[in-house]
C-alpha cells in the first residue's frame, strides 16, 4: 500500500532563511490599484504544499482558492452548491448520485467546465498508478460517467451517508492532465482551476502569488492579488507581523496574545475540530502495555495546558470527535485535571514498581520513552514538555526531542509523537484512516500501527450505514474502545489563532479542520476581503 502522509510540507525553510528572506512580494502590503478596484493582500501559514493539484490531496475539503468542487461549504460549513447548480440528488436506495453542473463555468485559461471533467478528476484520484491518498475515502465508488456535457452521475457499491460530503473536492482540466504521470506533472506546480484566484507564481520556500478571476463564476473577488508567505517558524512570522509584513498570519496562542493590546491589529480565536495528542506506538516496549498508557491518560492536567498553554483558547480533550459533534459520545469525556494517585495504582497493579531513581520499571525494564515534537513548533513543544513535567510526578521519564519530521518519519513505529489531527465534518473523515488496521504504519496514517478488531468493526458500520441513529451507535462504540485502548493520549482542542490589521474587512471565521496552509484556515474566504 502506498505509503500515507499528509501532502503540506511542515518545514519548508530553515529559520535563518525564513528571517532574512524580503522579497519584494513579502514586504509591507501596498494598495494596488486595478481594473475594478482592490488591494495586494498579503497573509503568512506554516504550511505549503507539495503540490497544488486537488487530485493529490490539495484543498479537497473546499476552499481551495484556486478550484471549485461540485459543492462548497458556507460560513457554518453546511453544503451549498459549487459547479454544481444545486446540491446533487441521491437516489433512494443511496447508491446513484446526479450532479447538474453550473452553466458557462470556465477554467483560468477560458476553456468551459465540462462533466468529463469532474469524471476525469475523480478517475485520476481512483487510478492505483496515481499517488493520491484519497483513494481510499473513494473506496465506494463503483463509476463516475457524464451522460451529457451537463451531468455526472456517481454509482456506489454501498451507500455511504456522507457522500455529498466528499464532493468538495476541486475539479481539474482533463484535456491539460490526460495522458501525463499526474505524480510529476507541471500542472502541479502551476495549476489551472475554475477558482476565484489564478496561480502567477509559486516560489518554494517563500510565497504563492495569487490573482483575481476576472470571470470567475461567483464574482470577481474584491482584491487584486493574494500573496501566501510560507514562514515555517512561528517567532520569524510574529516578528514579520509585527513588522507590517503581513496583513494577516496563523500565529500560536501564545505569540498571538502578544498583539491583543495593540490597536493595529486584532487577535481572532477560531473554533476548531483540531486537536492535538500523542500518539502512542504499540511498537514501543513500554508503551506496549495499556496499563502504561491508561497511567498517562490519568497523569496529565488537560486543564492546566489549556490556561497556560494555550491562554484558555482551547478545551480538553478526550477523543477524536469533538465535543460540537453530534457524533460525540460524553460517557469518553474524563477529568480534565489529573489523577496521580489513580495513575500510580494503575501502574502498581500491573507491576512497574518504583526504582531508587524515581522511575519505575517491570522485569528490569525502565519506564521511559521518547516523546518527538517538530522542532519548529512552538505549541507542541510546549505540550510536550508539559507531558513530561507531569508524568514525571508518577514514575515515568520522558525524553523530549525537538527534530525535523524526516528526523521524526523513520522512528514513528517505536518513539510516541506530538501529532494533532481532527475535522468538523463527519467522522468518518480522518477517523477511518487515523485508527484503522488496514493502514497501520502507513505513513502518518495510524503510524503507531493500533489494531483493535473492535474499532475496525465499529468504523466500518459508520460508513456502512444510512439510518443516523445506527452511525451515531456505531461512532459511540468507536470512541468507547479508543477510550479503553488509549492509542493516543489525547490532551486538547484548540482554537486557531490568527492576528489581523485592523483595517482588514470581511473575515468570517468558520470551525476550521485541523489542516492549516493555503486551503483552509480564515482565510477560505478571503475573494471578499478588503482593507479600509
Amino acid at each position: 500500500m502506498t505509503r500515507m502522509r499528509p501532502t503540506f510540507r511542515r518545514l519548508v525553510a530553515s529559520t535563518a532563511a525564513a528571517g532574512t528572506l524580503v522579497l519584494a512580494a513579502c514586504s509591507a502590503p501596498t494598495t494596488s490599484e486595478g481594473p475594478a478596484g482592490g488591494t495586494t493582500l498579503v497573509v503568512a501559514t506554516s504550511d505549503e504544499p507539495d503540490a497544488l493539484n486537488p487530485v493529490l490531496n490539495y484543498g479537497v475539503d473546499g476552499a481551495a482558492l484556486i478550484f471549485d468542487g461540485l459543492v462548497s461549504r458556507d460560513s457554518d460549513n453546511r453544503l451549498v452548491p459549487g459547479l454544481a447548480a444545486a446540491l446533487p440528488t441521491v437516489s433512494p436506495d443511496g447508491r446513484t448520485v446526479t450532479a447538474k453542473l453550473r452553466d458557462e463555468v470556465l477554467f483560468h485559461d477560458g476553456t468551459a467546465l465540462t462533466a468529463k471533467d469532474v469524471v476525469f478528476t475523480y478517475q485520476a484520484v481512483l487510478d492505483p498508478t496515481v499517488d493520491s491518498t484519497l483513494r481510499s475515502d473513494l473506496d465506494m465508488v463503483e463509476s463516475v460517467t457524464a451522460p451529457d456535457q451537463a451531468t455526472v452521475v456517481f454509482r456506489l457499491r454501498y451507500p455511504y451517508a456522507p457522500f455529498l460530503q466528499r464532493l468538495t473536492l476541486g475539479i481539474v482540466p482533463a484535456t491539460l492532465l490526460s495522458g501525463q504521470d499526474i505524480n510529476t506533472a507541471g500542472f502541479n506546480r502551476k495549476p489551472v482551476g475554475t477558482g476565484p484566484y489564478a496561480v502567477e507564481s509559486w516560489t518554494p520556500g517563500d510565497r504563492l502569488v495569487l490573482t483575481a478571476n476576472e470571470r470567475y463564476f461567483g464574482g470577481r473577488p474584491a482584491n487584486n492579488r493574494v500573496v501566501v508567505a510560507f514562514v515555517a517558524d512561528d517567532n520569524v512570522r510574529a516578528q514579520r507581523m509585527r513588522a507590517g509584513e503581513f496583513d494577516a498570519a496563523e500565529l500560536p496562542p501564545k505569540l498571538a496574545a502578544a498583539f491583543d493590546q495593540d490597536t493595529t491589529y486584532r487577535v481572532q480565536r477560531v473554533p476548531t475540530a483540531d486537536y492535538r495528542g500523542v500518539m502512542l506506538p504499540t511498537g514501543n516496549p513500554v508503551l506496549a502495555d495499556p496499563a502504561v498508557r491508561r497511567a498517562l491518560s490519568l497523569a496529565v492536567d488537560r486543564s492546566a495546558m489549556v490556561s497556560g498553554i494555550l491562554g484558555g483558547a482551547g478545551e480538553p480533550a478526550f477523543g477524536p470527535i469533538p465535543p460540537t459533534s453530534e457524533f460525540a459520545d460524553p460517557t469518553v469525556v474524563g477529568a480534565p485535571t489529573a489523577d496521580p494517585t489513580a495513575a500510580a495504582a494503575l501502574l502498581d497493579a500491573a507491576g512497574w514498581t518504583p526504582g531508587p531513581n524515581g522511575v519505575r520499571a517491570r522485569d528490569g525494564r525502565p519506564a521511559r520513552f521518547t516523546l518527538m515534537y517538530p522542532a519548529s513548533d512552538t505549541l507542541r513543544k510546549d505540550l510536550a514538555l508539559a507531558v513530561t513535567a507531569d508524568v514525571k510526578k508518577i514514575g515515568i521519564e520522558v525524553t523530549p526531542a525537538g527534530l525535523t519530521w524526516d528526523a521524526i518519519d523513520p522512528r514513528m513505529k517505536s518513539d510516541a509523537l506530538l501529532m494533532g489531527y481532527g475535522t468538523p465534518y463527519d467522522p468518518d473523515f480522518v477517523s477511518y484512516k487515523l485508527f484503522g488496521s488496514t493502514f497501520a504504519g502507513q505513513g502518518y496514517f495510524n503510524p503507531g500501527s493500533y489494531r483493535s478488531e473492535a474499532v475496525d468493526r465499529a468504523l466500518q458500520n459508520g460508513r456502512d450505514q444510512i439510518d443516523p441513529a445506527q452511525r451515531k451507535a456505531a461512532y459511540a462504540q468507536f470512541q468507547q474502545q479508543l477510550a479503553a485502548d488509549v492509542p493516543w493520549l489525547f490532551l486538547t482542542y484548540l482554537r486557531h489563532t490568527y492576528v489581523l490589521k485592523s483595517s482588514v474587512r470581511g473575515v468570517a471565521p468558520r470551525v476550521e479542520a485541523h489542516e492549516h496552509g493555503v486551503a483552509n484556515s480564515i482565510w477560505w474566504n478571503i475573494d471578499t476581503w478588503t482593507r479600509s
